[in-house]
């Protein structure tokens, strides 16, 4: 197993001192102390205790963001179908990877200070407005109803799937990747249309997402 660097140690220690006891509650000391470094080593990765929660909005955020581009790049994605259920599944995913980050997130959120705050506003309204994109280009196409507004659903969409760090367990019923394939098939059923319902790409996914949900 790769030993994990100091920045990594730095960042495991502040998330569960921050979960326990709060980002007010927590000293650089005490994060220093039980990471097992000292006050150079903290002043190394990160400037303040406030950069070092910044980062640890951003380092999920950024993720779910960067593969949302690449799925809008990606030409094996060719319809807005293909295209929100690929975005949804990595969104889900991060659920998984980065829960502790996002429950230290939501729990210490406001404590951000402005500018930190604002750069994370600005890539969540990025993220935002590509699955808004993805969808008006859905509509266009006939793939999706008319009458569902982009905006909505896709505010819909976000607001459902962030509630999972609520409720996912690593050691539940569904793994992570079947979590996000009813996902899909929940929005899939919600958003499209009679002509969109027809696409290959979407018989195969609904089809193997009823196998699966069966399976568990």
């Amino acid at each position: 197993m790769k030993k994990k660097s100091l920045k990594e140690r730095i960042i495991d220690t502040a998330l569960v001192l921050f979960e326990k006891n709060g980002y007010h509650g927590v000293t650089v000391d005490q994060i220093v102390e039980q990471s097992g470094t000292s006050k150079g080593g903290f002043y190394h990765n990160f400037k303040t205790k406030d950069e070092l929660l910044y980062h640890i909005h951003d380092v999920f955020i950024s993720y779910v963001l960067e593969k949302a581009i690449d799925v809008q790049n990606n030409h094996h994605f060719e319809t807005p179908t293909a295209r929100l259920c690929a975005t949804i599944q990595s969104f889900t995913k991060v659920f998984d990877l980065y829960k502790p980050h996002i429950t230290v997130f939501y729990q210490e959120s406001t404590y951000l200070t402005e500018e930190y705050s604002q750069r994370i506003n600005e890539k969540r309204d990025q993220y935002r407005r590509i699955i808004v994109q993805i969808i008006e280009e859905g509509q266009t196409s006939g793939d999706f109803r008319p009458e569902v507004p982009a905006d909505i659903a896709a505010m819909a969409i976000i607001g459902m799937i962030n509630w999972t760090y609520k409720w996912f367990n690593k050691d539940g019923r569904l793994s992570i990747e079947s979590i996000a394939q009813i996902f899909n098939d929940l929005l899939l059923h919600s958003l499209l249309s009679e002509k969109g319902k027809k696409q290959e790409v979407v018989q195969l996914f609904l089809l193997k997402n009823h196998t699966l949900t069966a399976e568990a």
